[in-house]
């Protein structure tokens, strides 16, 4: 079974799986209402429930599992003790045993939703199962072979192999269900099969820490442990939600469940059932929170949207049609309203697609055209990447050489060898004081000093005044400020001229690009007041 969660009030985020209900745990309470049922609902679903039970199954796995696994080393009494013989005895006789097997059975649910014999389970169900065998209304027994598991949403695909066609029942539109409507979910609570209640969605859109694609809807029809895999039907009969999770400081329902939406799981489910796999489109780049204070610092009306830390070498973008400091608004048509929409709606997009992508840069929006990579793929590009300190970009030294120089520069700039100016070198043993920081260029004994890796590029952060604002925000000595409001800084001065010139556009913040000593970036809004 999945572990728990148990906040300070005792509540706990638990997986349904049928693991609760193990084979050696007898069911011994009966099960109380912890609630009355809605009173102006609709008069009658069992019309609706008649013809959807079928559809509808328990399934029970046994896991074999030796006697001795997990077990730490026996205890062992003092010499000369009163109970050494005692221990001795005892233990030598588990350790004649050890090596013996025993099977672990588990309870959950899932739906057919194809005749030919497909069924939708979750994950966490059939997860390490040695055998799986699918329960139907009729009694009818099957066993079951997995196509496909996907751990990121927690479903699963299985296939039985019927006499004649199954009763099956399809996915409906998820996206079209609204706060308040009514719901139906039929499983396998407690071992009790072919169980139906009714509830409304309660809330939509939840994050519950489950996966990185968490959409959950809610809903207060009462589901249990058992009830795991099994549909969320709408009034249609259609399967908007897969039962997955409840909240409760028992383990039994207080009308707080959680299903995945059926806008999330039917293309899961077809690739699954299609490759044996998922096959999720991926854009290659690292993205943190657009925080109030870094929508501040880049004009942003609201914080919206996904900031781009990072862009991963050798990923999808990594030919510049996305950078670091962008901020992601829309994808593919879809807002992203928050940093946690775009990891969802690029895994919902096909490997391969092109597709359109607004981004704010430069204080202005832009739209993008990017050809989708797969994520699953992203595990070499992210080697390489981590080869290449990962993936901190060192700007083009021919690139806006003097877009972050003062114009009242006092010391003149001397031609490189391209015929284009070099930035005047300041005194190092001088740092710039900005924003209680105090800054020094980069050199061999800085670099030495801070563990700076040659590939990061930027300002030396060499120290940050105790309870100063930047040290509020995390800034700390060893940092180095790569970018100032997306322009790349190369000297102290620089950083100076471009906060002055934040001051002087009415900018509260300052949005910094800062690289940790071994590369990591990450964004952050340094008040300037």
């Amino acid at each position: 079974m999945a572990p728990t969660t148990r906040p300070t009030f005792r509540r706990s985020l638990a997986l349904l799986a049928g693991a609760a209900l193990l084979a050696n745990i007898g069911f011994t309470g009966a099960v109380h209402a912890q609630g009355t049922p809605p009173t102006n609902g609709p008069a009658s679903v069992a019309d609706l429930a008649e013809g959807l039970l079928n559809a509808v199954v328990n399934i029970s796995t046994s896991q074999n599992v030796k006697d001795d696994e997990g077990v730490g080393p026996a205890p062992r009494a003092p010499d000369g003790s009163p109970f050494q013989e005692f221990f001795n005895d005892f233990f030598n006789k588990q350790k004649g045993n050890k090596g013996g097997n025993h099977n672990v059975n588990s309870l959950g649910s899932g739906f057919v939703i194809d005749p030919q014999g497909y069924i939708v389970t979750n994950n966490h169900v059939i997860e390490g199962a040695d055998d799986i065998e699918v329960n139907f209304a009729d009694g009818t027994k099957l066993k079951a072979k997995l196509i496909g598991t996907d751990t990121k949403t927690d479903l699963s695909v299985l296939k039985v192999e019927p006499k004649v066609p199954l009763t099956a029942v399809k996915f409906g539109d998820s996206s079209g269900m609204r706060i308040g409507d009514w719901v139906m979910a039929i499983g396998n609570p407690f071992g009790f099969g072919g169980s139906v209640t009714v509830g409304i969605i309660s809330g939509r859109g939840r994050n519950i820490n489950a996966g990185p694609y968490d959409n959950f809807i809610q809903t207060d029809a009462a589901i249990n442990k058992g009830n795991s895999g099994g549909p969320l039907f709408n009034m249609k009969g259609e399967v908007i939600g897969i039962n997955t999770a409840i909240i409760s400081p028992s383990g039994g329902s207080i009308g707080i469940g959680f299903s995945v939406p059926s806008e999330l799981a039917a293309g899961v489910v077809e690739q699954l059932r299609e490759f044996g796999e998922t096959r999720r489109g991926w854009l290659g780049v690292r993205i943190q929170p657009v925080t109030d204070d870094v929508a501040d610092s880049l004009g942003l009306s609201s914080a919206k949207g996904a900031l781009v830390a990072g862009v991963i070498k050798g990923g999808p973008v990594d030919d510049g049609s996305i950078k670091a400091g962008d901020v992601i608004l829309k994808f593919d048509g879809k807002p992203v309203n928050e940093m946690r929409d775009l990891p969802r709606v690029v895994a919902e997009s096909p490997v391969g697609k092109e597709v359109d992508v607004v981004v704010l840069r430069d204080g202005k929006e832009q739209t993008v055209k990017v050809k989708l990579g797969r994520l699953e793929d992203s595990d070499q590009a992210a080697s390489n990447d981590a080869d290449s300190n990962k993936g901190v970009i060192n700007p083009d030294p021919d690139e806006n050489q003097d877009m972050d120089e003062p114009d009242d520069q006092q010391s003149q700039p001397m031609p490189d060898g391209k015929g284009k100016p070099d930035q005047a070198t300041p005194d190092a043993t001088n740092p710039k004081n900005v924003l209680g920081l105090s800054l020094s260029e980069l050199s061999a004994e800085t670099r030495k000093t801070f563990g700076i890796a040659e590939s990061v590029d930027g300002v030396l952060v060499a120290e940050v005044a105790p309870g100063s604002l930047a040290a509020e925000k995390g800034l700390k000595p060893g940092d180095v400020i790569v970018e100032v409001a997306q322009e790349f800084m190369r000297s102290p001065e620089a950083v100076a001229a471009k906060v002055q010139s934040l001051k002087q556009e009415g900018r509260r913040n300052a949005q910094m690009m800062i690289a940790s000593a071994n590369g990591d970036l990450r964004f952050v809004a340094v008040p300037m007041e």
